[in-house]
């Protein structure tokens, strides 16, 4: 069963539950003949069964048309629709499964959009942050002091002439997997914002059918990856030192392969290897780590190979590597749309993440 088929299939039954009550609101008032229902139900009754019914259809119609608030019209719904079925009971008992669904489900919805409500107000306090600074344009003088390879890949790119960075959004789709498991499909969704060396990734997994929200949070001096079922119950927290110094990897991993346009940043020193490789090492609060970048005679970066990130799940170091391909413009700038995230482990490699990227849009206006 798809996502989509049991969001209709819901649907279909709350809007069915709520028309069902109107039973109630016909018999109050002898407007037709209901023989399923035995009980007498008087008028200040039946005007609630007519709420009731008006409320749980306006749940379907509001889970139809995407509204966030719907949990909340559910939940009153079905409270109020097992309060009337408790005075009917012999007649309407049945009812209550639906209710009884409607209720976890609605419960469930809460807790993620609660969990993505705290990634949503970190977006929107960076994007506060940056809402007046002016993007300068970006000019062949800023990339005098790079080594050649990276002023190739930056022609390349085709960012001269157009604004230096603040911010960025993407969208991405893929797949990942726990070492010894299965892959799971996830869509992610992620901003960087550059002043202050930001990066906020919210992905919405599945996983034996169920919804995994997580949320990579890397601001100021903290970082934290927190995954968790439905955004109610944790199955993955970390923090602390060790998670930030993996994440100041991962945000010049997405500079140099997402936001090209930041290789000219001060925080980053360089040092040129050969024609097509070169080593960078980038600094924020105090924490510096290096790559090693690798180039084709073309100009693309093909490859990010670190041996400063962390892997969380055993607390070591390992040799990190990211090879993108699949090249094409997205929104004027050519940028790779595939890659692969490798930890190069003792006893062999392990790929443990395919993304690919829908969707890079650079220096967003903030949200109303």
């Amino acid at each position: 069963m798809t996502k989509l088929f049991a969001k209709i299939i819901f649907i279909l039954m709350v809007a069915f539950h709520g028309l069902i009550h109107l039973l109630g609101f016909l018999k109050a008032f002898d407007l037709t003949q209901i023989n399923e229902l035995t009980q007498p139900i008087s008028r200040p009754l039946g005007l609630l069964w007519l709420v009731a019914a008006l409320i749980l259809v306006v749940t379907a119609a509001a889970l139809a048309f995407k509204k966030q608030w719907w949990w909340a019209v559910a939940i009153g719904g079905a409270l109020l629709s097992q309060i009337l079925i408790f005075t009917a009971w012999q007649d309407a008992q049945v009812g209550s499964v639906p209710n009884l669904i409607i209720l976890v489900v609605a419960l469930l919805a809460l807790g993620s959009i609660r969990f993505e409500g705290g990634y949503r107000q970190d977006v929107r306090n960076g994007q506060e942050r940056v809402r007046n600074k002016a993007a300068e344009t970006l000019t062949e003088a800023d990339l005098q002091a790079l080594p050649r390879p990276v002023k190739r890949y930056l022609h390349y790119v085709g960012v001269v002439g157009k604004p230096k960075l603040v911010s960025m959004y993407a969208e991405m789709t893929g797949e990942m997997r726990q070492q010894g498991g299965a892959y799971f499909p996830l869509t992610a969704e992620q901003y960087n914002f550059f002043d202050q060396p930001t990066r906020l990734f919210f992905m919405q997994g599945r996983m034996f059918g169920l919804t995994v929200p997580g949320y990579h949070r890397y601001v100021e001096q903290s970082a934290a990856m927190n995954v968790r079922l439905f955004g109610l119950l944790p199955l993955v927290k970390v923090g602390g030192e060790v998670m930030f110094e993996a994440d100041t990897v991962t945000q010049f991993n997405d500079m140099c392969l997402m936001a090209p346009a930041t290789l000219i940043d001060p925080r980053i020193t360089w040092q040129t290897v050969d024609d097509l490789t070169v080593k960078g090492t980038f600094t924020n609060q105090g924490v510096t780590i290096s790559a090693m970048l690798h180039f084709n005679a073309e100009g693309q970066l093909v490859n990010f190979v670190s041996h400063d990130r962390w892997d969380v799940s055993s607390m070591k170091q390992y040799p990190f590597s990211t090879p993108v391909s699949r090249y094409r413009n997205l929104n004027g700038y050519n940028l790779p749309t595939y890659g692969e995230m490798i930890w190069h482990y003792t006893d062999g490699d392990f790929v443990y993440g395919k993304l690919e990227i829908n969707n890079v849009v650079y220096n967003q206006l903030p949200s109303k």
